[in-house]
């Protein structure tokens, strides 16, 4: 199966969990950040996987990724957004007519979340939603993941094949 997982990640909880899902679906499947996933990348998929961290209750935009960059100081880490944010890289996705499906990672309160937009984007681009939208939880603002998530995105990887027939 020709699957990739596309992500957006500040402080590499939503690329490891992006990592685990592409570990269940199977060998070939790649994790990729939005600009490594391009056209060449993306064509001929069987399963498209898109996942962003949930920022200011919903999915990140430019101005939040610049309020992120600005208050770095308070992270334990500097955060990456030297990619572009998903939602951007969905406004540019191609007509694209493969099984899909969309995740997130969230603080286990958050009152929104982003799994609607990213499903709207790729709906939009001609993909067919196999799955329920899945939620990660991560245990603190910058995380780690919580303990058995990233075993559970390995595990919806796993379903996401078999649902896709591979």
């Amino acid at each position: 199966m020709n699957a990739v997982v596309v992500y957006e990640s500040h402080w590499g909880n939503t690329a490891a969990v992006a990592q685990a899902i592409a570990e269940g679906i199977g060998p070939t499947a790649r994790a990729l950040t939005t600009d490594e996933a391009d056209d060449a990348a993306l064509a001929d998929i069987d399963l498209l996987v898109v996942g962003a961290p949930v920022i200011a209750f919903g999915l990140s935009r430019e101005s939040t990724r610049a309020q992120i960059a600005a208050g770095a100081e308070k992270a334990p880490t500097p955060p990456d957004v030297a990619h572009p944010p998903v939602r951007t890289w969905l406004g540019q996705l191609p007509r694209t007519p493969a099984a899909c499906a969309a995740f997130e990672t969230r603080i286990w309160w958050s009152p929104r979340g982003a799994t609607g937009t990213i499903e709207a984007g790729l709906r939009k681009a001609g993909c067919r939603v196999v799955a329920r939208a899945e939620r990660f939880i991560v245990a603190g603002a910058y995380g780690p993941m919580k303990g058995g998530e990233l075993d559970r995105a390995r595990e919806w990887g796993r379903a996401l094949a078999q649902s896709v027939g591979a």
